[in-house]
């Protein structure tokens, strides 16, 4: 196992410690006004691409209905992490078989018609956990997943990952949920003063790999390169970063890793070429981002 990897278990076990660590009462004391909104993922697992719909006369309307083709017995995941609260099933009306997860703060996610479930009151779930399967239960007219984000019991404006979904019309949806940068993110790994300045998804079929990230440090005037993994998390699998600056040599991390390649770091005054690779999935860039 590499040193990466080992200290991916330990930032687990200090996450998770952490969560338990926290006494009661403070928690049942803890409300919406001290406890921030939690930071949602799309309820779907990594890279799918769903269409998501809003409009006034839906109820609630600050619902989203999800769809995409042949979605019946598609996996629904939470949303965020929390604690199941409810599991539901209203027959042949409104909401049909559902599951509603606590989020803490009066913060909860709430997730309808589904075919089936796989979780239970008092389950504890976390970011891409599988909840159930899309289904048509209750009122819906065909299958698709019913998708609200509440604050105290009542349904809100939705966001994801710090963006406000589209009110009112459909939109399609990228999902994040589990792809990686849960643990990581590049600038973590690149260090102080680095800013994303591009990115490139490695897609194969229709299935998202992974994610390719370029930095630059204005004040050093050097880039860096991440690659973090989607798939085959915690599995050493082979894993690639590459940055190329004009006139100077490739600096490249390649090998078989659990998490990410890179960081790797080159002055680069002028135009760089980058990339990366994960299970043989690659982006290569062209010469460009000239300073």
């Amino acid at each position: 196992m590499t040193l990466r990897n080992r200290l991916a278990k330990v930032a687990v076990a200090v996450v998770f410690g952490a969560v338990l660590a926290v006494p009661a009462a403070a928690s049942a004391q803890a409300d919406a006004s001290t406890l921030a909104a939690p930071n949602h993922k799309l309820p779907f697992p990594c890279g799918q691409v769903w269409s998501g719909q809003t409009r006034s006369n839906h109820s609630p309307a600050n619902a989203i209905d999800f769809n995409r083709a042949n979605d019946e017995g598609d996996v629904v995941a939470a949303s965020a992490p929390g604690t199941v609260t409810t599991v539901r099933d209203l027959g042949g009306t409104s909401y049909g078989r559902y599951v509603v997860i606590d989020h803490g703060g009066g913060y909860s996610s709430l997730y309808a018609h589904l075919q089936s479930w796989t979780v239970s009151v008092g389950d504890r779930v976390d970011y891409g956990t599988r909840i159930g399967y899309v289904g048509t239960t209750g009122g819906s007219t065909g299958p698709h997943l019913h998708y609200e984000q509440r604050t105290n019991g009542s349904s809100v404006r939705i966001s994801f990952q710090g963006s406000a979904a589209l009110y009112w019309g459909t939109r399609d949806y990228t999902s994040g949920n589990e792809c990686g940068g849960n643990l990581y993110s590049p600038q973590d790994l690149c260090g102080a003063g680095y800013n994303k300045i591009d990115e490139a998804g490695l897609v194969s079929g229709g299935v998202s790999y992974g994610k390719v990230y370029l930095l630059y440090n204005a004040s050093s005037k050097y880039n860096c390169v991440v690659t973090l993994k989607h798939r085959s998390l915690d599995t050493a699998t082979a894993t690639s970063s590459y940055l190329e600056p004009d006139g100077a040599s490739r600096v490249t991390d390649s090998g078989n890793f659990g998490w990410y390649a890179g960081p790797v770091r080159a002055y680069a005054p002028g135009c760089v070429k980058w990339g990366g690779s994960v299970s043989g999935v690659a982006y290569n860039s062209p010469s460009e981002h000239c300073a």
